[in-house]
């Protein structure tokens, strides 16, 4: 009676600028059984090749070339939103609340974000891959309670000097004239704006404007 063939590997692509990393990466799937078929040091090269490759899963980190601040979760959107069926996992050395957020919020499944240095061995990069292909969510705990944190109104975490510097924003103070109304230096004023901007995970992406961004918080709120 002939044997039951072998069942098939799972197909990978790896997107990470880190040399070391990126062939770490191959080395370890090749372990686990996985064939990984691409292997990329930026996003845009890897959604070039992901329609010819169609792999089970992509593995990216987060932060790419050319800027290294979203390339490779916006990667992963444009994978999941071109290719339902290829599944994504980003692998990042930080905990980056906005892109897990953005990237569960379909809620399908088949994602996965955990953190670099806190991956123990193998087996948990292994099992975080087959889940992740078979249509489960794999989430670092600290991930997880970053989502959670999110979940409340992010304006109550900002402490009452800086809500009065946030009120006085709304109201289209500089900085200086914030100085001026509450009897502070410039210097203080500007320490409660960047408080600001991180308790509200307003990034400084370049292309959007925090101050504007963090008002409109306020008067949402």
């Amino acid at each position: 009676m002939p044997s039951d063939p072998s069942p098939v590997p799972l197909r990978v692509v790896v997107a990470d600028d880190s040399v070391l990393l990126r062939e770490g990466l191959i080395r370890l799937f090749d372990e686990a059984g996985f064939d990984t078929v691409g292997a990329f040091g930026d996003a845009d090269t890897l959604l070039e090749a992901v329609p010819d490759l169609m792999p089970d899963v992509a593995v990216l980190d987060v932060r790419m070339p050319p800027t290294f601040r979203d390339e490779g979760v916006r990667a992963a959107l444009r994978i999941r939103r071109e290719h339902p069926s290829i599944a994504v996992l980003l692998l990042s050395q930080y905990v980056e609340g906005t892109y897990a957020q953005e990237l569960l919020a379909g809620g399908e499944g088949g994602t996965g974000y955990l953190l670099k240095d806190r991956i123990a061995s193998l087996d948990e990069l292994r099992d975080a891959v087959t889940r992740v292909a078979a249509g489960g969510t794999v989430l670092d705990p600290q991930v997880v309670r970053e989502l959670l944190t999110r979940r409340t109104d992010p304006l109550e975490r900002l402490t009452p000097r800086e809500r009065e510097v946030l009120e006085l924003m709304a109201e289209g103070r500089t900085n200086a004239a914030i100085a001026a109304r509450m009897v502070v230096g410039v210097g203080a004023v500007e320490k409660n704006v960047t408080s600001i901007f991180q308790k509200l995970g307003l990034e400084d992406s370049g292309d959007d404007h925090r101050r504007v961004l963090a008002v409109l918080a306020f008067l949402q709120r």
